[in-house]
């Protein structure tokens, strides 16, 4: 029997955008710009939702925990693709490598839970108004968005595990600005195969699946819009919906592109920046341009930071 002696990979290069390594800088500029935004955004309707007691309802509180979710989100990638582009430290350890995977995925699943949670608190407002305060408790709140958590952490776990388990053994490059399941199946010496079905099939259950039910509660709900007679309750109902879907498909959009074909390609990583950067940084304003009590809340607070200042004769529109 001939032994081949094998290199074990210790630690993985993620070559992010060295093809473009003549705009790094400006690279670095934008993605910074994005996280700060991203960050300060969230933070602020997480504010706003804490202070403000007519904030104080089930479809504001899951819109905080989506804001928290959405700066975890980018600060599990944005700040090693920030060092990676102004410092070429892009030199990641496996056990990091892996980690960041873990982390990253997990949140994006709890994200797709999260989504089918507040699409099902809206359906049961519009279709069931008068049972809706009874039903949907402070806890039964508490307890979905807890649900969406451990269902992210959970399912994401296997994936993970059987990937890890894979054989590394050269090269070690990632055509990746983060680690992720298809560019390290890409890596293996060993035979991705089980780890490509066990990918899929979560994706399936993680990704098409929530798409699906959502589709399914709107189409619901926009049947029963349009049995309301009068325009203005037309109009009222649906304005509920609005921000969710828009931020629904932004975040399906090009998310099912990347993770449905675990092969993943060349272009994925830019793909992947829709929704790892982009997609969280717009996400603030969808919520808070599209919604008047987020709106009025937002110039309250504005004005009273203001008043105490004579000078400053200042009106927000």
């Amino acid at each position: 029997m001939v032994e081949t002696n094998k290199t074990v990979v210790k630690e993985f290069i993620l070559l992010a955008f060295a093809d473009l390594h003549q705009f790094q800088n400006l690279l670095f500029i934008i993605f910074l710009l994005t996280y700060i935004t991203c960050v300060m955004g969230n933070v602020t309707i997480i504010v706003l939702v804490r202070i403000e007691p007519s904030l104080h309802t089930t479809m504001y509180f899951f819109i905080s925990v989506f804001s928290v979710l959405e700066i975890m989100f980018v600060s599990v990638t944005i700040p090693r693709l920030l060092d990676n582009l102004i410092a070429a430290n892009n030199i990641i350890s496996f056990n990091g490598c892996f980690t960041q995977m873990y982390i990253f995925d997990s949140l994006g699943v709890t994200e797709c839970y999260l989504l089918v949670v507040m699409v099902f608190d809206r359906h049961l407002a519009i279709n069931n108004p008068l049972h809706y305060p009874a039903i949907m408790t402070h806890a039964l709140c508490i307890e979905l968005a807890v649900l969406s958590w451990i269902m992210g952490f959970a399912i994401n776990l296997i994936p993970t595990i059987i990937t890890a388990r894979l054989e590394f053994c050269g090269p070690n490059m990632i055509d990746h600005f983060l680690c992720d399941l298809a560019p390290l199946q890409n890596l293996s010496c060993s035979d991705p195969f089980i780890s490509i079905i066990c990918t899929s099939t979560s994706t399936i259950l993680v990704s098409v699946l929530p798409l699906c039910i959502i589709i399914g509660f709107y189409i619901h709900i926009i049947m029963t819009i349009l049995k309301i007679k009068s325009y203005e309750g037309k109009q009222k109902a649906f304005s509920t919906c609005t921000s969710h879907l828009i931020v629904t498909s932004l975040y399906y959009g090009t998310g099912i592109i990347v993770y449905v074909k675990p092969k993943g390609s060349h272009y994925d990583k830019y793909l992947a920046i829709m929704y790892t950067a982009f997609t969280p940084m717009i996400n603030p304003f969808i919520y808070t341009f599209r919604n008047r009590n987020v709106k009025k809340v937002f110039r309250n607070s504005i004005n009273r930071l203001i008043k105490p200042l004579p000078l400053l004769n200042v009106h927000i529109k």
